[in-house]
């Protein structure tokens, strides 16, 4: 299966939005707002036009009419405390996962992050999606914090939420120092 990584613009609205339809309301809550809301949506290109948000759409090349299988983001606040640290999001198709999509998208980021000048990666997962906890922890990220029943799904159940951090910087430097940066 292969994939084409791009920039999400506005004209990919709808095929995003029907990508979010595909995934279980488990793999959103980590996001701090429900994306299958139109509203926030909307929100989220807003940001990107504000520059608030870098994102990332994955393609599908094989499939008809090209549907979205992933998207990356990378949020940042530059007018904040927390100006070098950006918090990255990540989602996949179910029926990618395992296949590097994951990994080609968190790559992307990192290039991003990098040209940002972005010191420190945050990262939110449930602690039970162990296929994304094990990706994150290959690229580096370490556990940071868990928030105990911190989100709470539609159906009133509670769930933890993990903290994973990247320290972008150092790795840059240990790159700088062995020649492969």
């Amino acid at each position: 299966m292969s994939h084409k990584i791009r920039r999400f613009d506005p004209g990919d609205r709808d095929r995003v939005a029907a990508f979010v339809d595909t995934l279980d309301e488990h793999d959103l809550l980590f996001l701090g707002r429900d994306l299958k809301h139109p509203r926030v949506i909307e929100a989220w290109l807003d940001a990107i036009g504000e520059g608030w948000i870098d994102s990332l759409i994955a393609e599908d090349l094989d499939g008809e009419g090209r549907p979205v299988v992933g998207t990356a983001a990378l949020v940042r606040d530059p007018l904040g405390w927390s100006a070098h640290v950006g918090e990255v999001r990540l989602l996949v198709a179910g029926d990618r996962r395992g296949a590097g999509l994951g990994r080609d998208l968190l790559e992307a980021v990192f290039a991003i992050a990098h040209g940002r000048g972005l010191a420190k990666l945050t990262a939110r997962m449930t602690p039970d999606q162990g296929g994304s906890v094990a990706l994150f922890e290959s690229l580096g990220f370490r556990a940071e914090a868990l928030l105990k029943d911190q989100v709470r799904g539609r159906d009133g159940q509670s769930h933890d939420l993990a903290i994973l951090s990247h320290d972008a910087g150092r790795v840059a430097a240990r790159h700088r120092a062995f020649g492969t940066a």
